[in-house]
């Protein structure tokens, strides 16, 4: 997909909950993520090309510290532009992101990261507002605990299968993944339905019931 078509621009003006919609109408109806993935703060907001990674526990001996960390800090320079970490952690102890991880991101513009997983350094990355969607949080760092295996191949969360390239939108609705073969066509269906939502909510506002609403518009 190209990195000059603007996707990531434009679909981070569509809440999630439009696109769920319109991917339901293209029987996509298993595109959102674990609802146990939340942003660390309200407002943060992400729009970028899925970025795949995957790890797992790791009991490591002191001599593979520096392995394990190395391994760590290739995958998140690989990390390009316009993109969004999807990492599948498959861990429940460890952080798999942090203050330093965010600051890096930020200053290569990406555009978040989604981590089946945790963070630390949670208040930092919420108050510099890097949009970081995570299943938990804890200070125990992932080096001795766990290890990356591999990036840039398909990831499986919750069901949803996420391969490098897709769209992925987060709000605080929740993560949506929209295959990189429909990307074009979900984001214009989105643009319409936002727009004819715009005129639903107007007319609403103005008295209109929402049963007329619905009969004007088809759109409720």
């Amino acid at each position: 997909m190209s990195r000059s078509d603007n996707l990531p621009r434009r679909f981070a003006r569509i809440y999630t909950a439009a696109i769920t919609d319109v991917m339901d109408e293209l029987g996509l109806q298993r595109q959102t993520l674990p609802a146990a993935i939340q942003p660390l703060a309200a407002g943060m907001r992400a729009a970028g090309y899925a970025f795949t990674a995957r790890g797992r526990p790791h009991r490591g001996t002191p001599r593979e510290r520096d392995d394990t960390l190395r391994r760590f800090l290739e995958m998140l320079g690989a990390v390009p532009a316009d993109s969004v970490l999807v990492l599948a952690a498959n861990d429940s102890t460890a952080a798999h992101f942090g203050e330093l991880s965010a600051s890096w991101f930020r200053a290569r513009r990406v555009r978040g990261a989604v981590i089946d997983g945790a963070t630390r350094d949670a208040a930092f990355i919420a108050r510099v507002g890097f949009p970081t969607f995570v299943r938990y949080r804890t200070p125990q760092d992932s080096v001795p605990r766990w290890r990356v295996q591999d990036w840039g191949q398909p990831v499986t969360l919750g069901g949803v299968r996420v391969s490098l390239g897709d769209v992925v939108v987060a709000d605080w609705d929740g993560v949506v993944v929209v295959p990189r073969r429909v990307a074009h066509e979900v984001l214009a269906r989105c643009e319409k339905l936002v727009a004819m939502e715009n005129r639903v909510r107007t007319a609403v506002r103005r008295g209109m019931t929402p049963i007329e609403a619905y009969e004007k518009f088809g759109s409720f």
